[in-house]
């Protein structure tokens, strides 16, 4: 018998030594999905204090895990908080502000991503949903032919898309390197300059539209609304706006069904609540708060069965869920769709100040719930978290060593993360659109000067400029009533010289 056990060690031993990294225990370690909302604010979930809509799906999922009261993207709009979450580093590093629809790649393809850090560790991974990072090399993406780089280049498997924003041409899905449904020779020209084709547009035939602009989104009219930018072309390919919640749903639950059986990673992000908000038919009406309640509970079911596939296939306690935003929420983002008329009191932003394109809290602070049953307690955490850090969290958790050049402004929170830890980030950046920046360390909060409007008068909503430094105490303060820049100058000297002092060295790993 004894022989029998030293054979068996010397077997084992062998394994351990000369299988790849990670493989060995690929069936220990846990599935991962992301599901990244749309422009919802903090105060858009009724786990988060909402009185006037109920989103018992998220809440049930808060419930079963750790829901953050202090955590942040990097940035108050899309793109650069995409970006910060799936490279690591902070945007205005790359310059990503807003895309066009046409727009090239603007991930580094030498760089980690957050994919490529679990294709490493051996992980299937995809992306699904709204991608707005760019397609294609220096001429921007090729419609009609094979659409990369993109998606599959920076660390997915697999993906299916839209390239931008559903208000956004070109309105098709993109599978992995094709156009899905595109048919030639109807190609598929996109041009954010001038128009394109003879399809009417919002600005010529605003008779057309069944949901009318209220600023911008007067290009090309397609399926009854107008778009950012001219397409034509491409017709049996366009999506159903009404469809794409459950289009992209499929996608995600499919993706889950075939690995079931394999360590995952889905990036799922999903198109609710930007606007054009057009809710599947059933979903039409179900809220009292408009087209924009009405996705928000569309979104909330999406979530729901998402966990019921992971229940149905017995996936729940061995799967990290993460749920949060982009950015910060907004009402009127250019379509006359009742959000602002049919309120009702509801308050997006909850008790912080600005929203979508601001630099204040309500810009860039948003849900994040991480659930995994049996493992992660249930609870509540006010430690400082962003976006930017589940990279570096992501990677210290399968064991993937970083490039110093990788992930430059993550660092790992995986104590956090799991509730081991309350204390999080002490010093973080986050920006708007145009770049400009807002330090905070130790709970204080500099808004560094900036000349342009205090307002954006096309969305209501406060900017967070001023010609004239801010901080705010968010300790005391986290509405951001009391700027305390004149009362403490030398504390407003020191912390635009500590942010200059990471600009310049390229990083904030500290």
């Amino acid at each position: 018998m004894k022989y029998f056990f030293l054979l068996f060690a010397f077997f084992s031993s062998f394994l351990v030594l000369n299988f790849p990294k990670n493989s060995f225990a690929q069936k220990q370690q846990p599935n991962v999905i992301i599901i990244y909302a749309d422009d919802l604010g903090y105060g858009d979930l009724s786990c988060y204090g909402a009185t006037q809509i109920e989103t018992p799906h998220i809440d049930q999922l808060a419930a079963s895990g750790i829901r953050f009261t202090d955590a942040h993207a990097t940035a108050s709009t899309c793109t650069p908080s995409r970006y910060s979450l799936i490279t690591g580093e902070y945007a205005f590093r790359n310059g990503a502000h807003i895309l066009p629809g046409n727009a090239s790649l603007i991930v580094p393809l030498n760089q980690a991503t957050i994919g490529s850090v679990f294709q490493d560790a051996g992980y299937q991974t995809a992306s699904v949903g709204k991608w707005h990072l760019g397609m294609g090399g220096e001429e921007g993406p090729d419609w009609n032919g094979v659409v990369k780089p993109g998606p599959n280049e920076v660390g997915f498997d697999y993906s299916f898309m839209f390239p931008a924003t559903a208000d956004r041409v070109p309105t098709v899905y993109v599978k992995n390197h094709r156009v899905v449904g595109l048919e030639l020779p109807d190609s598929i020209k996109v041009n954010y300059r001038h128009k394109v084709g003879n399809e009417p547009t919002g600005r010529e035939h605003p008779e057309l539209l069944k949901m009318k602009s209220s600023h911008g989104h007067d290009g090309t009219i397609v399926n009854g609304i107008g778009r950012i930018g001219w397409m034509t072309g491409g017709n049996r390919a366009i999506w159903t706006d009404e469809e794409l919640a459950g289009d992209f749903l499929a996608e995600a639950k499919d993706f889950i069904e075939k690995n079931k059986e394999n360590p995952f990673f889905l990036y799922y992000a999903v198109n609710e609540i930007h606007v054009p908000r057009m809710p599947g038919t059933r979903f039409k009406g179900k809220s009292n708060l408009g087209y924009r309640g009405d996705v928000i509970l569309e979104m909330d079911y999406v979530v729901g069965e998402i966990m019921k596939t992971l229940d149905y296939l017995d996936l729940t306690k061995n799967t990290i869920v993460i749920f949060s935003s982009d950015n910060g929420p907004v009402m009127d983002d250019g379509y006359v769709d009742g959000a602002v008329e049919k309120s009702h009191g509801h308050q997006p932003a909850g008790p912080f100040r600005g929203g979508k394109y601001s630099l204040f809290e309500g810009g860039t602070r948003v849900p994040f719930i991480v659930s995994w049953p049996g493992t992660v307690s249930p609870g509540i955490s006010d430690g400082l978290i962003s976006q930017v850090d589940l990279l570096a969290t992501f990677a210290d958790m399968v064991d993937v060593d970083l490039d110093k050049e990788d992930a430059v402004d993550s660092r790992s929170l995986w104590k956090v993360l799991t509730g081991k830890s309350n204390k999080g980030r002490k010093v973080y950046i986050e920006q708007n659109n145009a770049g400009v920046l807002a330090f905070i360390n130790k709970g204080w909060k500099y808004i560094e000067p900036h000349k342009g409007s205090a307002l954006n008068r096309n969305v209501n909503i406060e900017t967070g400029y001023s010609p004239y430094p801010q901080l705010y105490n968010l300790n005391k303060d986290k509405e951001e009533q009391h700027n305390l820049a004149d009362k403490y100058p030398e504390k407003v000297d020191k912390m635009a010289a500590q942010l200059e002092d990471i600009l310049k060295k390229g990083h904030s790993r500290y």
